[in-house]
């Protein structure tokens, strides 16, 4: 007999979106119950944006001991190429996993926040039964928070299973592959083949678009290309995967290229990464008479459904999915449940792309100002003239800070950056957007020397007209 259990709210889904929903939930005093299919963390955390930068790191630490061989560099070099253990990669990635896993299920805890491990099914929009380890378990609750992700985007002509592989499978292979191929150029598929790439894998990226990373201007997207063909990868750009064979002992990916032929590239793995789809299916959505809109789950400025007390958050919702946009989300349903007065109004969300180099983009891109017919000035500084970025050996990748603002009101409406280790700087870019800030704003804060955001004030400068170093 399943055992019956009623709360306040109930948050389907541990990933980035859910935890923080029912930790704050939790913080506001609301009895909560979380519920999660695989383990506390969800896709983010367990197999996404944590364990691929784990191993993007290490693949940057190998090739930057391999690049000190024989003659070496800034007087460092070694006599020997440095050793590759990629299982022991993957089990030091596997401990961070751990130590953050279990870190989310004792802020869970201190949250008062039960946590229900299974795959919850839905007969209404409000009740679910969950199969734990336990036995079946009876949920029913007043609001009902729906977290439940994405999945890989899986090609027929090529199904996942052997050496055809997804995201997942590839940041836990014993061994690095000497052939890759991976199919699709956006930017899961970009971190992978280059960390892969770093590591001294062959790596082979068909895309069907005619460019890589399709959603940034060509701009930001050229010192990733440069580096791809200075490392070597081979780029199939306007090419379409038409599926695999086996031939004469030889798995390899067949290709229809942009002049109409038809190639084979031989490789051990084939990495499929041609987006994700919002996780709709097995659960009961199509009980909870909620509205759709296209694959995803309709909602309004709240993330409020058609119906009532049942709201959905993060990736089941549409683009950008984006950890920190699940979080954003789901931190505000919890405060709105509890009685708050709250919006989802973002002035803009970032997005990092942890190529070679990194990109950063936050607000509008130079294309996206002129269709909205903004009269924009953009101010440019090189990362080739930070002395910061020079002594990291970051200067002569083509990166840079682009500062997009308006002419009228020098109100700044979208920034980008393209270099090593820009990453870092996207909090300060959100949050002069989210701010308001004008030029002068950004023009009169003294900026620390010599740090990389130096290279940010002299581009707002330069929409200004009186750049320093430059």
């Amino acid at each position: 007999m399943a055992t019956t259990l009623t709360t306040k709210v109930l948050v389907i889904g541990g990933g980035p979106g859910g935890y923080v929903a029912a930790i704050r939930a939790g913080q506001l005093g609301l009895d909560t119950i979380l519920i999660e299919g695989d383990r506390l963390g969800g896709t983010c955390l367990i197999r996404g944006c944590i364990p691929s930068k784990a191993v993007i790191h290490a693949a940057s630490v190998f090739k930057e001991m391999a690049d000190k061989t024989g003659a070496g560099a800034f007087g460092i070099s070694l006599k020997e190429p440095p050793a590759l253990d990629f299982g022991e990669t993957i089990r030091w990635k596997d401990g961070i996993v751990g130590k953050l896993n279990a870190g989310v299920g004792a802020l869970l805890k201190k949250a008062k926040v039960r946590a229900l491990m299974g795959w919850a099914v839905f007969s209404d929009a409000k009740t679910c039964t969950v199969e734990t380890s336990d036995g079946p378990t009876r949920v029913s609750a007043e609001h009902v928070i729906l977290a439940n992700g994405s999945e890989p985007v899986e090609l027929p002509s090529l199904p996942l299973g052997g050496p055809i592989i997804s995201s997942t499978e590839a940041l836990s292979l014993e061994a690095v592959p000497k052939r890759l191929a991976v199919v699709g150029a956006g930017y899961i598929g970009l971190e992978l083949g280059i960390a892969f790439r770093k590591m001294g894998a062959e790596v082979t990226i068909v895309e069907a678009l005619d460019r890589i990373l399709p959603l940034y201007d060509e701009k930001l997207v050229t010192p990733v290309k440069r580096w791809l063909e200075r490392a070597g990868v081979t780029l199939h750009l306007a090419a379409t995967a038409l599926g695999s064979r086996q031939q004469r002992g030889e798995f390899a990916l067949i290709v229809a290229t942009r002049d109409g032929g038809e190639i084979d590239i031989p490789a051990d793995n084939i990495l499929v990464t041609v987006g994700r789809r919002p996780r709709t299916q097995s659960w009961g959505l199509e009980n909870m008479a909620v509205e759709m809109a296209g694959p995803f789950v309709k909602i309004d400025n709240q993330c409020r459904t058609a119906m009532r007390n049942v709201w959905a958050i993060g990736d089941l919702v549409g683009e950008p999915m984006l950890a920190h946009k699940a979080s954003a989300q789901g931190e505000m349903v919890a405060e709105i449940i509890s009685g708050k007065r709250r919006t989802f109004d973002p002035v803009a969300i970032p997005a990092v792309c942890f190529t070679e180099p990194e990109i950063v983009s936050a607000g509008l891109l130079p294309a996206e100002a002129k269709d909205r017919g903004i009269d924009i000035v953009t101010g440019i500084f090189p990362f080739a003239a930070s002395g910061r970025a020079l002594t990291m050996a970051a200067g002569d990748d083509g990166g840079f800070i682009r500062v997009l603002a308006r002419r009228d009101n020098h109100r700044i409406v979208g920034i980008q950056a393209v270099g090593a280790h820009v990453s870092e700087l996207s909090g300060e870019f959100i949050l002069a957007l989210e701010m308001g800030a004008v030029s002068e704003d950004i023009a009169d804060t003294i900026h620390v020397h010599p740090t990389l955001t130096e290279a940010f004030h002299e581009s707002v400068l330069q929409t200004l007209g009186h750049a320093i170093h430059i």
